[in-house]
């Protein structure tokens, strides 16, 4: 017995461990750019309640190099000054645009509605749609644009440097990067237009306004939560290209600072992505299996005098978290996550399970003071 489950571990792990090498070989950041490229980048921030981030994301937006841009903030609702700020801002600086959300339509979701609002408003033929708590390198419009151009793409976005201070940020918000460089294969997604091949990040996604039209816009997908998922699948769905960049150099971001906040926010859009009835016992076969149960295989079968079920287990352990901490170097994560990487995948397999059960039963996911159905 501890032979098979020792084989299976290794196949489980060695799948991971190798889709991981391959995709770091070919997930890299856009080249720098010279000068004089001429870009012109409609840069777009919905705001719901940003006092404490807005000012800062401004002050790297507004220091973009080598882009003749526009920013364009939403403020949507927001009770803290956000407004405030970025009226200050708007009227000492000619780029900065405030414009003040309607009230949010039966059926939308939130951020959809204000990035949908913000489009409407956007000049140039380049989109890039920001997250207010990330903070952009002076060169990051430019270099997403050209990556854009030389690649023929109509859609690129990557996940900022996540930036974790506390255990519970180091646990599990690596996992995100995980799941997408052990699981989606990066060759084969650029080779094939397949919507169920793409995958992006709602916190820094850069598209195409012509293609993005095409595609429906915030819009066509004006009920779901999952930006990050739904704009990408859509902008194929029309003919359109996309891609994904490693964008550690291009920005930072705090996603979420306290667990509360983590739960919450991974729970919200979890069954768009995972928490679903079919895909969710398939991807605990393949985390678990992969992740977890290889160290606890190696350490019963080293007691019970089982070398050749050790040796297997051991094997898969040590190419995963070989896998991983090539990962976590190239993407700078701290190295707690790597040391507590398979306690960081039983979190992650607890939300999601959470997320899918609380779905059956009929509970809303809630966000930013807003509640909303989920399936």
């Amino acid at each position: 017995m501890l032979l098979y489950l020792s084989a299976a571990c290794l196949a489980l792990g060695g799948l991971y461990a190798v889709v991981t090498f391959v995709n770091l070989v070919v997930f890299r950041a856009p080249p720098r750019v010279n000068g004089g490229q001429g870009a012109r980048v409609s840069i777009l921030i919905p705001a719901r309640d940003e006092a404490s981030n807005i000012a800062a994301a401004l002050d790297c937006v507004l220091a973009q190099q080598d882009v003749e841009m526009e920013v364009v903030v939403l403020d949507d609702g927001s009770t803290d000054g956000t407004d405030e700020i970025v009226a200050a801002r708007a009227a000492s600086d000619p780029r900065v645009r405030l414009i003040r959300g309607k009230p949010l339509p039966a059926g939308w979701n939130g951020k959809q509605h204000a990035c949908h609002q913000l489009a409407n408003e956007a000049r140039h033929p380049s989109l890039l749609f920001l997250d207010a708590d990330v903070r952009l390198a002076p060169d990051a419009a430019a270099r997403m644009q050209v990556y854009m151009s030389i690649r023929d793409l109509s859609l690129v976005s990557g996940f900022p440097r996540q930036i974790t201070r506390t255990l519970s940020e180091m646990i599990v918000i690596p996992q995100i990067l995980v799941l997408l460089l052990g699981y989606l294969p990066f060759p084969m997604a650029r080779l094939s237009n397949e919507p169920g091949l793409a995958a992006g990040c709602g916190q820094l996604m850069m598209v195409d306004a012509a293609a993005y039209r095409v595609a429906g816009g915030h819009e066509a997908f004006r009920n779901r939560m999952h930006d990050g998922l739904n704009l990408p699948r859509n902008v194929r769905r029309t003919g359109g290209r996309t891609d994904i960049l490693d964008a550690t150099p291009l920005a930072s971001c705090r996603m979420y600072d306290n667990w509360p906040d983590i739960w919450t926010g991974f729970s919200k859009n979890a069954t768009e992505g995972m928490a679903k009835p079919v895909a969710l016992p398939v991807w605990t076969v393949l985390l678990f299996g992969g992740h977890i149960l290889p160290p606890v295989v190696a350490l019963v079968a080293l007691l019970l005098g089982a070398p050749d079920a050790a040796r297997a287990a051991l094997w898969a352990t040590g190419l995963v978290f070989l896998a991983r901490t090539l990962l976590a170097v190239k993407v700078r994560q701290h190295p707690l996550s790597v040391i507590l990487h398979p306690v960081g995948v039983a979190v992650t397999l607890w939300i999601q399970w959470a997320a899918l059960i609380g779905a059956r039963k009929g509970q809303r996911a809630e966000w930013r003071g807003r509640t909303y159905d989920v399936n």
